[in-house]
């Protein structure tokens, strides 16, 4: 198969969909791939290592979709991508369609065979979200520390603390591996840190982690209220496979918090779990909503490029190749893969999307077999 590498066009996005040693291995199976000129120079990688590893360059990303018969990427294709997508070629990157209609439906309209990374599974887990999952949650409390700097407007309060003056308190909502990787970078600066979750085995897992470096609480609206009273960090971690995350924070509990107390909505791809969040970027990546700081960057891994790009491909790679060498034949028998498909051929094949965004669902195998 041809396999094709255009350079991401979002906003302040510098990661790649793959990088030399993945294409590499995608020769190595027998495929042709054609990298967009530029593609890899977020990640120090130039046209000359991608031909190295054996690549084509292609001069546009016009060329790259014309000519691909799948598509890798990182983010979701914006308008002018989505335009260039059509029926028989496979799309293989993150997508977040709940809280987007108008991406899934012009992916819809193509007639694209889309399998997005974030609803691919193994097990009970989700493969391809976790390393970018824990990039975004140690990104996290960096990006709550520089908030929290009175240059920045923030509450002036360094996270650890010093002998004698009391440290930040950070809450974190949701224990899985946003919230764990959060946890983890908090209680390493010296942070008071409470993590909060509904699945009781969970938190039994997250108190022997932490060995009592960090509270561990059931969640519910009132233990939230009291939570986020003391706070002066807020990470909003929680997740729900492919569909659009619950609003955990209202904005009438903004009234309960301390003023300038600072909100990292690491939700947001998935519509965010605060009810006053909306995506930000890299360039002014914090607002004001009654003296309550929001930091919500869409794409918060693209900021370190050359770790998240690497931390990608080494989950993708399996998935990609599979794909590659197999077709819709991978899709129908690998489980993981099938869970990740999302539209073919005008069919919506992700139920919580269907459900999110109030639009007909297809079974994957039915969309195929149709």
């Amino acid at each position: 198969m041809l396999v094709g590498v255009p350079k991401e066009i979002k906003k302040q996005e510098a990661r790649v969909g793959l990088t030399p040693a993945a294409v590499r291995e995608y020769v190595a199976h027998g495929h042709e791939v054609l990298v967009e000129t530029g593609a890899g120079e977020g990640i120090g990688a130039d046209d000359a290592a991608y031909e190295q590893a054996g690549a084509t360059i292609a001069a546009t990303a016009e060329d790259v979709f014309a000519k691909a018969g799948m598509i890798v990427k990182v983010k979701e294709p914006q308008p002018s991508e989505w335009a260039q997508l059509r029926e028989g070629q496979i799309l293989f990157t993150y997508l977040h369609l709940a809280p987007d209609p108008e991406q899934t439906h012009g992916l819809l309209e193509s007639g694209v065979t889309s399998v997005a990374y974030e609803t691919v599974t193994e097990g009970n887990g989700l493969p391809l979200l976790a390393p970018m999952s824990e990039v975004a949650g140690r990104l996290s409390i960096e990006a709550a520390a520089i908030a929290s700097r009175s240059y920045n407007g923030g509450n002036g309060l360094l996270m650890g603390g010093v002998p004698g003056v009391a440290p930040a308190r950070v809450v974190v909502l949701g224990g899985g591996v946003v919230g764990t990787h959060a946890a983890r970078m908090a209680v390493g600066l010296g942070a008071d840190v409470s993590i909060m979750d509904r699945s009781l085995p969970r938190l039994r897992q997250l108190d022997e982690l932490f060995e009592g470096r960090a509270r561990t609480r059931f969640s519910t609206i009132d233990a939230i209220e009291e939570e986020i009273v003391a706070a002066d960090v807020v990470i909003g971690s929680v997740l729900v496979p492919g569909a659009s995350a619950p609003k955990l924070i209202t904005r009438d509990m903004l009234g309960l918090m301390k003023p300038r107390t600072v909100l990292v909505d690491v939700a947001i791809d998935q519509g965010g779990c605060f009810e006053t969040s909306h995506a930000t970027t890299h360039a002014e990546p914090t607002y004001e909503v009654d003296g309550i700081i929001h930091y919500c960057i869409a794409n918060m891994p693209g900021s370190v490029p050359r770790t998240s790009s690497h931390a990608l491909n080494n989950a993708t790679l399996p998935y990609g190749l599979a794909l590659a060498d197999g077709g819709l034949a991978a899709i129908l028998e690998n489980p993981g893969l099938r869970a990740g498909l999302s539209t073919h051929r005008g069919k919506l094949t992700s139920m919580p999307v269907a459900e999110s965004l109030g639009l007909d669902f297809t079974a994957a195998n039915d969309a195929i077999a149709a």
